[in-house]
């Protein structure tokens, strides 16, 4: 049973202890929640939504973790000027807000649209990323719900305004309804998507919204992918984590992902949808603390990289040479 905002009763208040903060980089101000000590986690939430989606595993992840999740710009309580809202842009950003925060190097949680952003992250500043975790991520397949198709076409942000309106705002609660009773993979998802309606209140917003989406999507589908660069990701831990009953980015793109990035973990929640994090916060926090543990952060070579871009494939790193065994003196004569 969830809340009229999506969120489980007695979850609302789970991270209402991070308070977000505001740092003004290249002009703009960018809105963030930080907590915690140790090795940084960058959450990096999907289109639309903000980093009050990642309430529900910031406090637990603070006690071991310094974790940071921003608003990005044109989104949540960040600026939305009229910008740059291409993925390359939105690296950028996450790389100098992490500058001015003072953290070199992070381990990328992103979800859908922030998927997206943390693997052109990834692409752009390797030597910065640690792991690399996509939650229900874009940018691996064309394949992309309709509903996001159509925001992507001329006049969505009347749509958008129009959803709002107490009459529309009814209809589709009984819509929302009918798919939970009928047990359908978007009635999963349908009660955060109306969040992240919600999260567009006005104009400025809306705009922001549909410029972002119209960067990576059209009315064919996401306009790219990264499947040409995921060899890229040798050497780079990674893991894909997914709900099974994803309909807004259906789970086939995990598995397609999976097999295309060198050495990748596949998680699937098997009974979530496109927000597993939020519909199984602890098992998400424990996933995300097994791969922390086991992997080695990512050891970037300027010339290890060279060497994949020009043979357009992994490459395997030659093995250190063995270390001499010291020599065991000879017993000497008593």
């Amino acid at each position: 049973m969830t809340s009229s905002n999506g969120t489980a009763p007695g979850r609302q208040g789970a991270g209402a202890g991070i308070k977000l903060r505001h740092r003004t980089v290249h002009g703009y101000r960018r809105a963030f929640r930080m907590a915690g000590k140790g090795k940084a986690i960058l959450l990096i939430h999907g289109i639309g939504d903000s980093s009050d989606t990642w309430r529900d595993i910031m406090p637990g992840l603070a006690g071991d973790y310094r974790v940071i999740a921003p608003d990005l710009l044109g989104h949540g309580a960040s600026d939305k000027p009229r910008a740059d809202y291409s993925l390359p842009a939105y690296a950028n950003g996450m790389r100098d807000l992490l500058g001015v925060l003072g953290v070199e190097k992070v381990t990328l949680v992103g979800h859908s649209f922030g998927g997206a952003v943390a693997m052109q992250f990834a692409y752009q500043f390797p030597e910065r990323c640690e792991r690399l975790v996509l939650v229900g991520t874009g940018g691996i397949s064309r394949q992309v719900t309709p509903v996001l198709r159509a925001a992507s076409l001329p006049g969505a942000e009347l749509l958008l305004m129009a959803l709002r309106l107490p009459t529309m705002r009814w209809q589709l609660g009984m819509a929302v309804r009918a798919l939970q009773f009928l047990d359908t993979g978007l009635g999963v998802d349908a009660p955060d998507l109306l969040r992240v309606v919600d999260a567009l209140p006005d104009g400025t917003s809306r705009s922001a919204f549909v410029r972002t989406l119209r960067a990576v999507v059209d009315w064919r589908g996401q306009v790219g992918t990264m499947l040409d660069r995921c060899y890229l990701a040798q050497g780079m831990p990674t893991m894909l984590v997914w709900g099974g009953r994803d309909q807004v980015v259906p789970a086939l793109h995990a598995g397609l992902g999976h097999v295309s990035m060198p050495g990748s973990r596949l998680e699937i929640f098997e009974d979530a949808g496109h927000f597993p994090f939020r519909t199984d916060p602890q098992r998400f926090q424990s996933v995300l603390r097994d791969f922390m543990a086991t992997t080695e952060p990512a050891d970037y070579s300027a010339e290890h990289w060279r060497r994949m871009l020009r043979s357009r494939q992994p490459v395997v790193r030659a093995a250190a040479p063995p270390r001499a065994a010291a020599a065991v003196p000879e017993p000497r004569p008593a």
